[in-house]
Protein backbone atom coordinates (compact mmCIF):
# COMPACT_ATOMS: atom_id res chain seq x y z
CA UNK A 1 0.00 0.00 0.00
CA UNK A 2 0.99 3.62 -0.60
CA UNK A 3 0.44 4.88 2.94
CA UNK A 4 -0.49 8.57 3.13
CA UNK A 5 -2.10 8.66 6.56
CA UNK A 6 0.92 9.64 8.63
CA UNK A 7 -0.97 12.45 10.39
CA UNK A 8 -2.97 9.70 12.11
CA UNK A 9 -0.06 7.29 12.73
CA UNK A 10 3.30 7.04 11.01
CA UNK A 11 4.00 3.83 9.12
CA UNK A 12 6.30 2.10 8.68
CA UNK A 13 8.46 2.65 11.73
CA UNK A 14 12.26 2.55 11.64
CA UNK A 15 13.49 -1.02 12.01
CA UNK A 16 15.21 -0.16 15.27
CA UNK A 17 11.81 0.60 16.83
CA UNK A 18 10.53 -2.92 16.16
CA UNK A 19 13.80 -4.39 17.42
CA UNK A 20 13.81 -2.33 20.63
CA UNK A 21 10.28 -3.37 21.54
CA UNK A 22 10.94 -7.02 20.76
CA UNK A 23 14.16 -7.00 22.80
CA UNK A 24 12.47 -5.41 25.79
CA UNK A 25 9.50 -7.80 25.71
CA UNK A 26 11.78 -10.81 25.56
CA UNK A 27 14.43 -9.75 28.07
CA UNK A 28 13.27 -7.01 30.45
CA UNK A 29 9.48 -6.98 30.44
CA UNK A 30 9.00 -6.45 34.15
CA UNK A 31 7.06 -3.76 36.00
CA UNK A 32 9.26 -0.67 36.48
CA UNK A 33 9.51 0.76 39.98
CA UNK A 34 7.55 -2.08 41.57
CA UNK A 35 10.37 -4.45 42.58
CA UNK A 36 14.09 -4.58 43.31
CA UNK A 37 15.06 -7.43 41.02
CA UNK A 38 17.24 -6.74 38.02
CA UNK A 39 14.51 -7.00 35.37
CA UNK A 40 12.40 -4.37 37.15
CA UNK A 41 15.47 -2.18 37.59
CA UNK A 42 16.28 -2.46 33.88
CA UNK A 43 12.72 -1.46 33.01
CA UNK A 44 12.96 1.54 35.33
CA UNK A 45 16.28 2.56 33.81
CA UNK A 46 14.73 2.44 30.33
CA UNK A 47 11.96 4.82 31.38
CA UNK A 48 14.45 7.18 33.04
CA UNK A 49 16.72 7.24 29.97
CA UNK A 50 13.77 7.93 27.68
CA UNK A 51 12.59 10.72 29.97
CA UNK A 52 16.09 12.23 29.86
CA UNK A 53 16.15 11.90 26.07
CA UNK A 54 12.80 13.68 25.70
CA UNK A 55 13.88 16.46 28.05
CA UNK A 56 16.93 17.07 25.88
CA UNK A 57 14.91 16.74 22.67
CA UNK A 58 12.52 19.55 23.69
CA UNK A 59 15.18 21.47 25.67
CA UNK A 60 13.42 21.14 29.02
CA UNK A 61 15.33 22.13 32.14
CA UNK A 62 14.93 18.74 33.76
CA UNK A 63 13.66 15.26 33.02
CA UNK A 64 11.20 15.82 35.90
CA UNK A 65 9.36 18.10 33.48
CA UNK A 66 8.48 15.13 31.22
CA UNK A 67 5.30 13.26 32.15
CA UNK A 68 4.50 10.05 30.27
CA UNK A 69 0.92 9.53 29.05
CA UNK A 70 -0.74 7.06 26.72
CA UNK A 71 -1.21 9.66 23.96
CA UNK A 72 -1.50 13.40 23.30
CA UNK A 73 -5.20 13.34 24.20
CA UNK A 74 -4.42 12.22 27.74
CA UNK A 75 -1.65 14.82 27.97
CA UNK A 76 -4.03 17.58 26.85
CA UNK A 77 -6.72 16.46 29.30
CA UNK A 78 -4.18 16.47 32.14
CA UNK A 79 -3.02 19.98 31.26
CA UNK A 80 -6.53 21.38 30.69
CA UNK A 81 -8.44 19.79 33.55
CA UNK A 82 -5.49 20.07 35.89
CA UNK A 83 -5.00 23.82 35.46
CA UNK A 84 -8.52 25.28 35.09
CA UNK A 85 -11.16 25.95 37.71
CA UNK A 86 -14.57 27.60 37.73
CA UNK A 87 -14.29 31.28 36.84
CA UNK A 88 -11.09 30.90 34.81
CA UNK A 89 -10.99 32.02 31.18
CA UNK A 90 -9.33 29.93 28.45
CA UNK A 91 -8.57 30.74 24.82
CA UNK A 92 -8.19 28.34 21.92
CA UNK A 93 -8.83 28.43 18.15
CA UNK A 94 -11.15 26.93 15.56
CA UNK A 95 -8.25 24.81 14.29
CA UNK A 96 -8.16 22.86 17.54
CA UNK A 97 -8.62 19.09 17.57
CA UNK A 98 -11.46 17.55 19.56
CA UNK A 99 -8.83 16.48 22.10
CA UNK A 100 -8.81 20.17 23.04
CA UNK A 101 -12.36 21.21 22.22
CA UNK A 102 -14.24 18.43 24.01
CA UNK A 103 -12.60 18.82 27.43
CA UNK A 104 -12.97 22.59 27.12
CA UNK A 105 -16.67 22.37 26.23
CA UNK A 106 -17.21 20.07 29.20
CA UNK A 107 -15.46 22.54 31.51
CA UNK A 108 -17.50 25.36 30.00
CA UNK A 109 -20.61 23.57 31.25
CA UNK A 110 -19.12 23.72 34.74
CA UNK A 111 -18.35 27.44 34.72
CA UNK A 112 -15.07 27.90 32.87
CA UNK A 113 -15.21 30.78 30.36
CA UNK A 114 -14.18 29.83 26.82
CA UNK A 115 -13.16 31.95 23.83
CA UNK A 116 -12.56 30.24 20.47
CA UNK A 117 -10.61 32.45 18.05
CA UNK A 118 -11.64 31.99 14.42
CA UNK A 119 -8.94 31.18 11.89
CA UNK A 120 -8.97 32.66 8.38
CA UNK A 121 -9.93 30.73 5.24
CA UNK A 122 -6.44 29.16 5.09
CA UNK A 123 -6.66 27.91 8.65
CA UNK A 124 -4.21 30.50 9.94
CA UNK A 125 -4.26 32.49 13.18
CA UNK A 126 -2.53 35.79 13.89
CA UNK A 127 -0.94 36.45 17.28
CA UNK A 128 -2.86 39.72 17.36
CA UNK A 129 -6.11 37.73 17.51
CA UNK A 130 -4.87 35.89 20.58
CA UNK A 131 -3.83 39.14 22.23
CA UNK A 132 -7.25 40.69 21.62
CA UNK A 133 -9.01 37.67 23.17
CA UNK A 134 -7.25 37.90 26.56
CA UNK A 135 -9.19 38.94 29.67
CA UNK A 136 -8.25 39.75 33.24
CA UNK A 137 -9.15 36.21 34.28
CA UNK A 138 -7.44 34.40 31.37
CA UNK A 139 -5.58 31.42 32.81
CA UNK A 140 -4.71 29.36 29.74
CA UNK A 141 -4.12 29.71 25.98
CA UNK A 142 -4.10 26.52 23.90
CA UNK A 143 -2.94 26.24 20.29
CA UNK A 144 -2.15 23.36 18.00
CA UNK A 145 1.32 23.84 16.52
CA UNK A 146 0.34 22.31 13.18
CA UNK A 147 -3.21 21.71 11.98
CA UNK A 148 -4.20 18.11 11.30
CA UNK A 149 -6.63 19.41 8.63
CA UNK A 150 -4.82 22.14 6.67
CA UNK A 151 -1.26 21.60 7.85
CA UNK A 152 -1.07 25.29 8.72
CA UNK A 153 1.51 26.26 11.34
CA UNK A 154 0.51 28.50 14.23
CA UNK A 155 2.66 31.47 15.36
CA UNK A 156 3.81 29.65 18.48
CA UNK A 157 6.91 31.74 19.18
CA UNK A 158 5.00 35.01 18.78
CA UNK A 159 2.24 33.91 21.12
CA UNK A 160 4.72 32.50 23.64
CA UNK A 161 6.50 35.85 23.87
CA UNK A 162 3.17 37.67 23.98
CA UNK A 163 2.06 35.68 27.04
CA UNK A 164 5.38 35.73 28.88
CA UNK A 165 5.13 37.37 32.26
CA UNK A 166 1.32 37.70 32.16
CA UNK A 167 0.55 34.80 34.48
CA UNK A 168 -1.16 32.93 31.63
CA UNK A 169 -0.15 29.36 30.87
CA UNK A 170 0.64 28.51 27.25
CA UNK A 171 -0.25 24.95 26.20
CA UNK A 172 0.82 23.71 22.77
CA UNK A 173 -0.48 20.61 21.00
CA UNK A 174 2.51 19.26 19.08
CA UNK A 175 0.84 16.10 17.76
CA UNK A 176 1.61 17.06 14.13
CA UNK A 177 5.00 18.71 14.67
CA UNK A 178 7.02 16.83 17.28
CA UNK A 179 9.75 15.05 15.36
CA UNK A 180 9.37 17.04 12.13
CA UNK A 181 9.79 20.59 13.43
CA UNK A 182 12.37 21.67 16.00
CA UNK A 183 10.66 22.56 19.29
CA UNK A 184 12.52 24.39 22.05
CA UNK A 185 10.13 24.90 24.95
CA UNK A 186 12.36 27.48 26.59
CA UNK A 187 13.04 29.53 23.47
CA UNK A 188 9.37 29.37 22.43
CA UNK A 189 8.15 30.22 25.96
CA UNK A 190 5.94 27.11 26.09
CA UNK A 191 4.67 26.22 29.56
CA UNK A 192 3.09 22.88 28.63
CA UNK A 193 3.63 20.79 25.49
CA UNK A 194 1.46 17.80 24.64
CA UNK A 195 3.04 15.27 22.28
CA UNK A 196 2.25 11.83 20.98
CA UNK A 197 4.74 9.07 20.32
CA UNK A 198 3.15 7.32 17.36
CA UNK A 199 3.38 10.10 14.76
CA UNK A 200 6.48 12.18 14.02
CA UNK A 201 8.47 10.61 16.86
CA UNK A 202 8.22 7.19 15.11
CA UNK A 203 7.17 5.39 18.29
CA UNK A 204 4.29 2.94 18.73
CA UNK A 205 0.68 3.73 19.54
CA UNK A 206 -0.11 4.07 23.22
CA UNK A 207 2.79 6.43 23.95
CA UNK A 208 2.98 10.17 24.47
CA UNK A 209 3.59 12.76 27.11
CA UNK A 210 3.37 16.24 28.52
CA UNK A 211 6.20 18.67 29.04
CA UNK A 212 5.17 20.46 32.22
CA UNK A 213 7.25 23.39 33.40
CA UNK A 214 8.58 22.54 36.82
CA UNK A 215 6.94 25.41 38.71
CA UNK A 216 3.45 24.51 37.43
CA UNK A 217 1.38 22.24 39.66
CA UNK A 218 -1.57 20.45 38.09
CA UNK A 219 -4.36 18.45 39.64
CA UNK A 220 -3.69 14.83 38.61
CA UNK A 221 -5.96 13.23 36.06
CA UNK A 222 -5.73 9.83 37.79
CA UNK A 223 -4.90 8.62 41.28
CA UNK A 224 -3.43 5.27 42.23
CA UNK A 225 -0.33 3.17 42.58
CA UNK A 226 2.94 4.81 41.60
CA UNK A 227 5.46 2.33 43.02
CA UNK A 228 6.55 5.03 45.47
CA UNK A 229 5.38 6.24 48.88
CA UNK A 230 3.16 3.19 49.11
CA UNK A 231 2.57 3.78 52.83
CA UNK A 232 0.76 7.05 52.02
CA UNK A 233 -2.95 6.90 51.20
CA UNK A 234 -2.73 10.21 49.36
CA UNK A 235 -1.27 10.84 45.92
CA UNK A 236 2.42 11.78 46.21
CA UNK A 237 3.47 15.30 45.31
CA UNK A 238 6.83 14.31 43.85
CA UNK A 239 7.29 14.36 40.07
CA UNK A 240 6.75 12.49 37.85
CA UNK A 241 4.99 10.02 40.17
CA UNK A 242 2.16 12.47 40.93
CA UNK A 243 0.96 12.28 37.33
CA UNK A 244 1.86 8.71 36.37
CA UNK A 245 -0.38 6.34 38.30
CA UNK A 246 -0.53 2.74 37.11
CA UNK A 247 1.81 0.54 35.16
CA UNK A 248 3.70 2.31 32.39
CA UNK A 249 3.61 1.16 28.77
CA UNK A 250 7.26 0.21 29.03
CA UNK A 251 7.46 -1.79 25.76
CA UNK A 252 5.97 1.25 24.00
CA UNK A 253 8.43 3.57 25.73
CA UNK A 254 11.26 1.32 24.51
CA UNK A 255 9.98 1.85 20.97
CA UNK A 256 9.58 5.59 21.55
CA UNK A 257 13.17 5.85 22.73
CA UNK A 258 14.34 4.08 19.57
CA UNK A 259 12.21 6.40 17.43
CA UNK A 260 13.74 9.52 18.95
CA UNK A 261 17.21 8.06 18.56
CA UNK A 262 16.44 7.52 14.87
CA UNK A 263 15.46 11.19 14.53
CA UNK A 264 18.64 12.32 16.24
CA UNK A 265 20.71 10.06 13.98
CA UNK A 266 19.02 11.29 10.80
CA UNK A 267 18.70 14.90 11.91
CA UNK A 268 15.37 16.67 12.33
CA UNK A 269 16.33 19.24 9.68
CA UNK A 270 16.96 16.47 7.15
CA UNK A 271 13.60 14.86 7.94
CA UNK A 272 11.79 18.19 7.71
CA UNK A 273 13.41 19.15 4.41
CA UNK A 274 12.63 15.79 2.84
CA UNK A 275 8.97 15.87 3.84
CA UNK A 276 8.69 19.52 2.77
CA UNK A 277 10.13 18.74 -0.66
CA UNK A 278 7.66 15.91 -1.32
CA UNK A 279 4.76 17.97 0.05
CA UNK A 280 5.64 21.01 -2.04
CA UNK A 281 5.91 18.88 -5.17
CA UNK A 282 2.55 17.20 -4.51
CA UNK A 283 0.85 20.56 -3.94
CA UNK A 284 2.26 21.97 -7.18
CA UNK A 285 0.98 18.99 -9.15
CA UNK A 286 -2.45 19.09 -7.52
CA UNK A 287 -2.74 22.79 -8.35
CA UNK A 288 -2.61 21.92 -12.06
CA UNK A 289 -5.78 19.81 -11.83
CA UNK A 290 -8.76 22.17 -12.37
CA UNK A 291 -11.25 20.08 -10.37
CA UNK A 292 -9.05 20.00 -7.26
CA UNK A 293 -9.88 22.34 -4.39
CA UNK A 294 -6.90 22.73 -2.04
CA UNK A 295 -7.21 23.94 1.54
CA UNK A 296 -4.66 25.65 3.73
CA UNK A 297 -1.58 27.73 2.88
CA UNK A 298 0.26 26.69 -0.29
CA UNK A 299 3.58 28.10 0.90
CA UNK A 300 5.59 25.19 2.34
CA UNK A 301 7.14 27.44 4.99
CA UNK A 302 3.70 27.95 6.51
CA UNK A 303 2.68 24.31 6.80
CA UNK A 304 3.59 20.74 7.67
CA UNK A 305 3.15 17.74 5.38
CA UNK A 306 -0.66 17.54 5.67
CA UNK A 307 -2.66 18.28 2.51
CA UNK A 308 -6.46 18.47 2.45
CA UNK A 309 -8.38 18.66 -0.80
CA UNK A 310 -11.71 17.98 -2.43
CA UNK A 311 -12.44 16.86 -5.94
CA UNK A 312 -15.20 18.95 -7.51
CA UNK A 313 -18.51 18.15 -5.85
CA UNK A 314 -17.55 14.57 -5.03
CA UNK A 315 -17.98 13.23 -1.52
CA UNK A 316 -14.61 12.98 0.22
CA UNK A 317 -15.39 9.50 1.54
CA UNK A 318 -16.12 8.23 -1.97
CA UNK A 319 -12.80 9.59 -3.27
CA UNK A 320 -10.96 7.94 -0.39
CA UNK A 321 -12.74 4.64 -1.06
CA UNK A 322 -11.73 4.69 -4.73
CA UNK A 323 -8.10 5.49 -3.88
CA UNK A 324 -8.01 2.57 -1.45
CA UNK A 325 -9.91 -0.06 -3.43
CA UNK A 326 -8.63 0.58 -6.93
CA UNK A 327 -5.22 2.21 -6.40
CA UNK A 328 -4.12 0.75 -3.04
CA UNK A 329 -3.54 4.22 -1.59
CA UNK A 330 -4.43 4.79 2.06
CA UNK A 331 -5.70 8.28 2.95
CA UNK A 332 -7.97 9.83 5.58
CA UNK A 333 -11.36 11.34 4.73
CA UNK A 334 -14.08 13.15 6.65
CA UNK A 335 -13.84 15.70 9.45
CA UNK A 336 -10.57 14.49 11.05
CA UNK A 337 -11.88 15.08 14.61
CA UNK A 338 -11.68 18.85 14.04
CA UNK A 339 -15.24 20.06 13.29
CA UNK A 340 -14.61 23.77 13.83
CA UNK A 341 -11.67 23.68 11.43
CA UNK A 342 -13.99 22.31 8.74
CA UNK A 343 -16.63 24.88 9.58
CA UNK A 344 -13.95 27.55 9.08
CA UNK A 345 -13.07 26.06 5.68
CA UNK A 346 -16.70 25.53 4.67
CA UNK A 347 -16.23 21.76 4.45
CA UNK A 348 -18.32 20.71 7.44
CA UNK A 349 -20.82 18.87 5.22
CA UNK A 350 -18.46 16.57 3.30
CA UNK A 351 -15.09 16.92 5.00
CA UNK A 352 -11.90 16.62 2.97
CA UNK A 353 -9.56 14.04 1.53
CA UNK A 354 -6.35 14.23 3.55
CA UNK A 355 -2.94 13.19 2.25
CA UNK A 356 -0.35 13.20 5.03
CA UNK A 357 3.20 12.38 4.02
CA UNK A 358 5.98 10.86 6.09
CA UNK A 359 9.72 10.35 5.98
CA UNK A 360 9.39 6.90 4.43
CA UNK A 361 7.23 7.95 1.49
CA UNK A 362 9.04 8.01 -1.83
CA UNK A 363 8.96 10.16 -4.95
CA UNK A 364 7.60 7.19 -6.91
CA UNK A 365 4.67 6.90 -4.48
CA UNK A 366 3.88 10.58 -4.90
CA UNK A 367 3.92 10.23 -8.71
CA UNK A 368 1.58 7.23 -8.51
CA UNK A 369 -0.74 9.16 -6.22
CA UNK A 370 -0.89 12.11 -8.64
CA UNK A 371 -1.62 9.73 -11.52
CA UNK A 372 -4.37 8.01 -9.51
CA UNK A 373 -6.09 11.31 -8.73
CA UNK A 374 -5.88 12.34 -12.38
CA UNK A 375 -7.38 8.98 -13.38
CA UNK A 376 -10.30 9.53 -11.00
CA UNK A 377 -10.86 13.03 -12.38
CA UNK A 378 -10.81 11.69 -15.94
CA UNK A 379 -13.67 9.29 -15.18
CA UNK A 380 -15.97 11.86 -13.61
Amino acid sequence: MIYLDNAATTWPKPERVYQAMDKFMRNSSANPGRAGHKMAIEAGELIFKTRELLASFFNANSSREIIFTSNATEALNLAIKGSLKVGDHVVTTTMAHNSILRPLKELERRGVELTIVKADSLGQIKSKQIKESLNNNTKLVIMDHGSNVTGSLAPIEEVGKLLEGKGIYFLVDAAQTAGVRAIDVQEMKIDMLAFTGHKGLFGPQGTGGLYLREDIALKPLMYGGTGSYSEDLYQPNVRPDRYESGTSNTPGIAGLKAGIEFILKEGIEKISKYEDRLTSYLIEKLKTIPQIILYGPLNIEERVSVISFNLGDEDSGEVGYILDKFFNIGVRTGLHCAPLAHKTLGTEERGTVRLSLGYFNTEEEIERTIKAIKDIVGKL
